[in-house]
């Protein structure tokens, strides 16, 4: 058994002084034969159980507050230790309809999440820009935190813009301390850099010194796209606008780093390229990891309220104490 919180079993040392002061300061008698005190004497042991089942009930509480768990012990499992970040475009295009049903980013979304949930010993981060750049989950093995940070996405968080620069250079410092791994970032976007201090060449001569492979997505359908652009009285407005998305800077990037550029003109198309970059991105690593424990709080609660219960009742009905 280990447990989360070892320093409050020293609170266990003080039950046998509570007990030895309450042994020093109470006296109990059986009201049952107080006639007869002889009978008391030989039923002298009866007064001991109250308090004895208060002092196993504190036991048990303090034992519970010091959080046990049942170790199942250390299993060697093979896996990916690879650092991933998410760099995800949450501009206001983001929103373009051309992903039928859905649009851009609720489809990003969902194949991003498909894509965490088919990794196993990896750290991913999360990382969103628009005109600025933001963190919004640090590197993790929690992937349910990091599912959640995903789907609750939505464009309006951040000043409007593209600053691709600055969300790969966001990404970047997610990275740059992370020992011994293979690292790499999946910058999504559906525009051109307009925005931010960061050149993204820059960005991406950082990348190659840090030894980050970029893989860069391109979202958008050739052509057009319709986009909302506001609210009237019959519903949302759309606008039909050009689809500009840098696709020689996105090269760029990729291939001076080491990864890849992809075009997704859909769902699918998106689905297989996250498919492409799982199995891209695969180096088989031996990892130390400890199974999960079962937590034994529960019972330990429980049973502490079953013996304060007892010792409440007796202490009211076959024991009374007197002062």
């Amino acid at each position: 058994m280990i447990f989360a919180r070892p320093w409050l079993l020293s609170l266990l040392l003080a039950i046998p002084l509570w007990l030895w002061y309450r042994r020093r300061h109470h006296v109990a008698v059986a009201l049952s034969d107080v006639s007869i005190p002889a009978r008391a004497a030989h039923r002298s042991w009866w007064p001991v159980i109250p308090v004895s089942l208060r002092g196993l009930a504190l036991t048990a509480w303090i034992v519970a507050a010091s959080g046990p768990l049942v170790d199942d012990g250390e299993l060697l499992l093979k896996g990916e230790g690879i650092a991933i970040v998410l760099a995800v475009d949450v501009s206001s295009s983001m929103l373009a309809e051309d992903f039928a049903p859905s649009n851009r980013l609720e489809v990003a979304k969902r194949q991003a999440n498909a894509f965490i949930r088919g990794r196993r010993a990896d750290r991913i981060g999360l990382v969103t820009f628009a005109g600025e750049a933001l963190t919004q989950v640090p590197l993790t093995l929690d992937y349910a935190v990091l599912e959640q940070s995903v789907e609750d996405l939505r464009v309006g968080g951040l000043e409007d813009g593209t600053a691709i620069g600055t969300g790969l250079a966001t990404a970047l410092n997610r990275l740059r301390r992370v020992p011994n791994r293979s690292k790499v970032v999946l910058l999504l976007t559906d525009g051109e850099n307009n925005r931010g201090a960061v050149d993204p060449r820059t960005a991406a001569k950082a990348a190659e010194a840090l030894g980050v492979r970029v893989y860069t997505i391109g979202v958008g359908t050739e052509g057009e796209a319709r986009i909302p652009t506001g609210r009237g009285l019959s519903g949302l407005r759309y606008e039909v606008v050009p689809v500009r998305i840098d696709e020689v800077l996105l090269k760029e990037i990729a291939d001076g780093t080491g990864g890849r550029y992809f075009r997704a003109t859909d769902g699918e198309a998106l689905s297989r390229i996250f498919g492409q970059i799982d199995e891209l991105e695969r180096t088989t690593q031996t990892q130390q990891v400890r199974a999960g424990g079962q937590e034994a709080t529960r019972p330990l609660l429980v049973a502490g309220l079953v013996l304060l219960s007892l010792e409440l009742v007796l202490s009211g009905t076959v024991v009374v104490r007197v002062p």
